[in-house]
């Protein structure tokens, strides 16, 4: 598994740091909040990289990409990736985001719809009340000690430059600290096939993964027994179901194929 092109573009003030595997039909994977491509999508890539040409990006804050001094938003991070796309003259593709990547892919949809072919929104929200109880309240008291540990250390092993995990954390639970809830014109808008994953053990509640679901004309919805995005990657255990990632893979690459 090595990328076939790699390294960082000038994007909206800072070096955006992407990897490229594969050939085919384009696939951008938007990592999640602490996370970056490899840890979130490692297994993805390895069993899709004689599909697709799969652009994994790192965002603002996190893996090999600079910081920004300004608070994250969704927004923001749906501009770096449409911005960061053009650089490498990817015009259109499909997008597959996980949990914090959700969001993004949701907003990139809305912002910038031409850009999308198909989109997979895995273990995302769009609601405080979609989360599982006491989630907000937990994030209010974040503080770095209660990151998790596979997190950190995949972090300091791309960057190793402690006050960089110091505002990536900052800025990750900032985000979830201030978050409004969005209108449901901004899923209702999205126009391209959908498919939303979710785990029934996940942090977000399975009832609001079916809203999100009805709020998507025409979009499909796979609900997987499993916690958060351990249908697709190592849990923070280490643990891999590989034959709970086959499926999630399968399914998705059947989505995109059709």
């Amino acid at each position: 598994m090595n990328p076939i092109e790699k390294g960082h573009k000038q994007v909206n003030g800072i070096k955006m740091y992407y990897e490229i595997y594969g050939s085919g039909k384009p696939l951008v994977l938007i990592h999640g909040g602490g996370g970056s491509i490899l840890f979130d999508y490692k297994e993805v890539i390895s069993r899709l990289e004689t599909q697709f040409q799969l652009i994994g990006i790192d965002l603002q804050n996190h893996g090999m990409s600079e910081h920004r001094d300004i608070p994250e938003t969704f927004e923001q991070d749906a501009h770096d990736v449409a911005a960061l796309l053009k650089e490498i003259n990817i015009e259109k593709a499909s997008f597959w985001g996980f949990s914090n990547g959700g969001n993004t892919v949701m907003q990139i949809a809305h912002l910038y719809p031409k850009l999308i072919e198909k989109l997979v929104v895995a273990s995302a929200f769009y609601k405080k009340n979609g989360m599982m109880d006491g989630f907000f309240e937990s994030m209010m008291d974040a503080t770095l000690d209660s990151m998790p540990e596979p997190l950190k250390i995949n972090f300091l092993n791309l960057n190793p430059d402690f006050s960089a995990l110091e505002n990536m954390f900052d800025k990750d639970s900032k985000r979830m600290q201030t978050f409004e809830d969005w209108s449901e014109d901004i899923l209702a808008s999205i126009k391209s096939p959908t498919l939303f994953i979710s785990g029934d053990k996940d942090v977000m509640k399975p009832e609001h993964i079916v809203e999100m679901w009805r709020l998507v004309e025409g979009s499909q919805l796979m609900i997987l027994p499993a916690t958060h995005g351990s249908y697709m990657m190592a849990d923070f255990g280490g643990n891999i179901d590989d034959k709970l990632i086959d499926f999630t893979v399968s399914e998705v690459e059947k989505f995109l194929n059709q």
